[in-house]
This record gives structure tokens, C-alpha cells and sequence, in this order.
């Protein structure tokens, strides 16, 4: 018997308490739904993103001290969640928002508009690429500043979010050994202790840096500074050998690449 999918964590992001409330209804209607959290602020909800993690955020634009726009540069267009833009814009400020390919809702809007806008989220949710949608926010953000979008440089993750016994804490990321696959999880290896994150193995090798993490398999990714060796099987092929004795096979699709940082000095 298979598992039960997993429900789309949603953050709601309004300063008005009318509006917080009109998405809560709409949104606890949907089983397929899990209502993380309600943000008053622009502050507020730069820290639930980072504390609760949601898998999609409807996003108020206009709001004191930090709006919409605001948020996303504070938090990291890289790290941001799908996003549903909810505005009071004019037809025509939203252009912006379509010529990048990001969904709102113009306030007042009526059911029908707001159940198309979270099917189309939920779709991006279960098939988001996660570098395509941090680099539209990136230009977006760069058109709303009158700046060329490719000063942009790429952000990786520097620490992750972990949920574990009922606690929530944060691991940086040159902490971890290597990742293995685990269902609909990742399995973070540190030391003698193993972390799940929902993440698929995609998902988070785009947002970890190339330079120091490795995948070597379609169900691993390693660490390239716990890496001590190659170690050639019965077969021909190749297992990674790490520091702490822990081998990993490696995909002979991968191998060019590894040999080559190997001869190169960067191992």
C-alpha cells in the first residue's frame, strides 16, 4: 500500500486581517492543503519562511516598512518558495508579473480566479524547478530596481532547516559528509547522525554549490572535502571512498567528471 502524498505546506502573507482571513478559508477547503502559518508583516513572514519552510506563499505586494518585493530580497530570490503574487496593482503593473511567468491575484478577486491560481501553484510545487524560479524573481526584482539582471550572481545554500524530535534547528551545509535518496526525502549524513529533509535529490543538488558538493550518483551526492579515494570494483566500475570508511558507488556517467577534478587538484 503506497503513502499518502504529501500535503502543500502554504504560508498566507497579508498585513490586512480581512484578507488573511478570506485566503484561510479558501485555503482549508482544499484537502490536498496544509495551512503552515499567517504573516502580518513583511518581517514577519521573512521569518516563517526561514522557521517553517512552506512549499508555496501567497504573497501580499503592498504592505508597511517591508513589502512584497522586499521579502524576496531579504529572504533570497534563490530560497524564495512558488510564489502567488496578491495585489491591488493596476492592470498594467502587472504586465511585470506575467512577462516573468509569476502567478497573482488582483484583489478583489472571486473563488474561481483564486482555485485556478493555487491548482497552477500546486502544479509548480510537485514540478518546480527551483534555479528557473529564483532566477525570474531575480529579474524581476532587478526590473523593479532599474538594474541589469545579470549583475545577479547565483546563491547557494549555506545552511538547511532541519525538523527532528519535535525541534527545529539549522545545519550548515559544509557540515554534511554525504545525501543519500530515502523515498520522497533526502538523508543528510553528519558524522554519526542522519537528518530526512523533504527534498528531492534534483531540488537540492540545484540549490547546494557545485564546487563543494558532488553528485556522483542519481541516488547520492557527496561532499567532495570528505572524499579520500577511488576504489575500483571486481567489475570495472568505481566506488567513492570517504574519510569516515563509508564507500558509495559511482555512476559511470559521473566519473569523467570526478576523475577530472581529481587530476586537476581540486580533491
Amino acid at each position: 500500500m503506497g503513502s499518502a502524498p504529501q500535503r502543500v505546506r502554504v504560508l498566507v502573507v497579508d498585513d490586512e486581517p480581512l484578507a488573511r482571513q478570506n485566503l484561510r478559508v479558501l485555503l482549508e477547503a482544499d484537502p490536498e492543503v496544509e495551512l503552515v502559518g499567517e504573516a502580518r508583516s513583511g518581517a514577519e513572514a521573512v521569518r516563517l519562511i526561514a522557521e517553517r519552510a512552506p512549499d508555496l506563499v501567497f504573497l501580499d505586494i503592498q504592505m508597511p516598512e517591508l513589502n512584497g518585493f522586499d521579502v524576496i530580497a531579504r529572504v533570497g530570490a534563490a530560497r524564495m518558495p512558488v510564489i502567488v503574487f496578491v495585489t491591488a496593482f493596476d492592470q498594467f503593473a502587472l504586465k511585470a508579473f506575467e512577462v516573468h511567468a509569476l502567478d497573482y491575484l488582483l484583489k478583489p478577486f472571486d473563488d474561481a480566479r483564486f482555485e485556478k491560481a493555487l491548482r497552477q501553484a500546486k502544479l509548480q510545487v510537485e514540478q518546480r524547478n527551483v534555479k528557473e524560479l529564483g532566477e525570474r524573481l531575480v529579474r524581476l526584482l532587478a526590473e523593479r530596481e532599474g538594474r541589469p539582471p545579470a549583475a545577479a550572481a547565483p546563491q547557494y545554500l549555506t545552511r538547511l532547516l532541519i525538523k527532528s524530535a519535535g525541534r527545529v534547528f539549522f545545519l550548515k551545509a559544509d557540515e554534511i559528509d554525504w545525501i543519500g535518496a530515502e523515498d520522497y526525502y533526502v538523508k543528510l549524513h553528519v558524522g554519526r547522525k542522519c537528518h530526512l529533509l523533504r527534498e528531492t535529490m534534483n531540488e537540492l543538488a540545484a540549490k547546494l554549490d557545485p564546487q563543494q558538493f558532488l553528485r556522483i550518483h542519481r541516488s547520492s551526492i557527496v561532499n567532495v572535502e570528505r572524499i579520500k579515494e577511488l576504489h575500483q570494483l571486481f567489475n570495472g566500475d568505481y566506488g567513492v571512498v570517504l574519510h569516515d570508511g563509508t564507500e558509495l558507488k559511482l555512476s559511470r556517467s559521473r566519473r569523467e567528471h570526478l576523475q577530472k577534478m581529481l587530476k586537476s587538484g581540486r580533491l
